[in-house]
Protein backbone atom coordinates (compact mmCIF):
# COMPACT_ATOMS: atom_id res chain seq x y z
CA UNK A 1 0.00 0.00 0.00
CA UNK A 2 2.55 2.59 1.12
CA UNK A 3 5.65 0.64 0.16
CA UNK A 4 6.81 0.05 3.73
CA UNK A 5 9.18 -2.87 3.98
CA UNK A 6 11.07 -4.31 6.90
CA UNK A 7 13.99 -1.81 6.69
CA UNK A 8 11.63 1.15 6.74
CA UNK A 9 9.69 -0.22 9.72
CA UNK A 10 12.93 -0.79 11.63
CA UNK A 11 14.01 2.80 11.00
CA UNK A 12 10.62 4.10 12.17
CA UNK A 13 10.87 1.91 15.28
CA UNK A 14 14.32 3.23 16.13
CA UNK A 15 13.16 6.82 15.69
CA UNK A 16 10.17 6.19 17.99
CA UNK A 17 12.47 4.56 20.53
CA UNK A 18 14.76 7.60 20.52
CA UNK A 19 11.89 10.10 20.78
CA UNK A 20 9.72 8.38 23.39
CA UNK A 21 12.22 6.17 25.18
CA UNK A 22 11.80 2.52 26.10
CA UNK A 23 9.53 3.26 29.08
CA UNK A 24 6.86 5.09 27.09
CA UNK A 25 6.60 2.77 24.07
CA UNK A 26 4.38 0.10 25.71
CA UNK A 27 2.11 2.84 27.08
CA UNK A 28 1.96 4.46 23.64
CA UNK A 29 1.10 1.15 21.97
CA UNK A 30 -1.59 0.43 24.54
CA UNK A 31 -3.28 3.78 24.07
CA UNK A 32 -3.07 3.43 20.29
CA UNK A 33 -4.69 0.00 20.48
CA UNK A 34 -7.52 1.32 22.65
CA UNK A 35 -8.08 4.18 20.22
CA UNK A 36 -8.28 1.82 17.24
CA UNK A 37 -10.66 -0.49 19.14
CA UNK A 38 -12.89 2.45 20.07
CA UNK A 39 -12.94 3.68 16.50
CA UNK A 40 -13.93 0.23 15.20
CA UNK A 41 -16.70 -0.08 17.78
CA UNK A 42 -17.94 3.39 16.91
CA UNK A 43 -17.95 2.68 13.20
CA UNK A 44 -19.93 -0.54 13.74
CA UNK A 45 -22.78 1.53 15.14
CA UNK A 46 -22.67 0.38 18.75
CA UNK A 47 -24.09 2.93 21.13
CA UNK A 48 -22.16 4.32 24.10
CA UNK A 49 -23.75 1.99 26.65
CA UNK A 50 -22.60 -1.11 24.79
CA UNK A 51 -19.09 0.31 24.44
CA UNK A 52 -18.89 1.19 28.16
CA UNK A 53 -20.15 -2.28 29.13
CA UNK A 54 -17.52 -3.99 26.97
CA UNK A 55 -14.78 -1.71 28.37
CA UNK A 56 -15.76 -2.59 31.94
CA UNK A 57 -15.60 -6.31 31.16
CA UNK A 58 -12.01 -6.04 29.85
CA UNK A 59 -10.75 -4.17 32.90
Amino acid sequence: MFGFGLPELIVIGVILLVIFGPGKLPELGNSLGKAIKGFKEGSEGKDEKQIKDSAEKTE
